[in-house]
């Protein structure tokens, strides 16, 4: 479990700077599927010069019906488990990526209160990367503090873990093109 600390951008601007800097080099793209987060990871990524190249677009699928209609997360998982669940965030990524036609995905679930949810405690926040070479990762997070700091850790937090899987991804690109070395 992540508290939301690990290395990586320190706030989500900086964040959001590296990932479309990131993408843009890769001449990859990038589309969002965002629950508690309502819009911020979008907003953050478009405040980047230049996201145009790289970002396509966001769903903000708040209402758990959304999910299953627009970015289609089983409906089954989604009566069973709750919205609040590390595989609905792994199908709300890989729906992004479908849906809007992106190389990546990445999303975000959780509750930033005031109240629980789904049985889930405030703090509890899961957020995912879907890659175009099957690359899907999941970190849950339990944040503390009031709604706003959970929102803004759970907006830096999605953004790191898209970076980190991006710089990875660019790795592997690199061995493969230097003769597995």
């Amino acid at each position: 479990m992540s508290t939301g600390h690990d290395a990586g951008p320190r706030n989500e601007a900086a964040a959001a700077r590296a990932a479309v800097e990131r993408l843009t080099a890769l001449g990859a793209t990038l589309a969002v599927a965002e629950s508690l987060t309502g819009g911020l990871v979008a907003a953050e990524l478009t405040a980047v010069p230049g996201a145009s190249r790289a970002f396509r677009g966001s769903v903000t699928a708040y209402a758990t019906e959304l999910k299953r209609d627009v970015l289609g997360v089983d409906g089954t998982l989604l009566a069973e488990r709750g919205a609040v669940d590390p595989d609905v965030a792994r199908a709300m990524a890989a729906g992004a990526r479908r849906v809007l036609g992106a190389d990546w995905g990445a999303s975000t679930t959780g509750v930033a209160g005031p109240d629980p949810q789904d049985g889930q405690p405030v703090g509890t926040v899961y957020v995912a990367v879907s890659g175009p070479g099957g690359e899907d990762k999941v970190r849950a997070l339990r944040l503390n503090g009031g709604r706003a700091d959970i929102r803004k850790e759970s907006v830096r937090s999605v953004l790191a873990l898209l970076l980190g899987e991006l710089l990875g991804n660019e790795r592997a690109q690199d061995t493969e093109q230097n003769g597995g070395t």
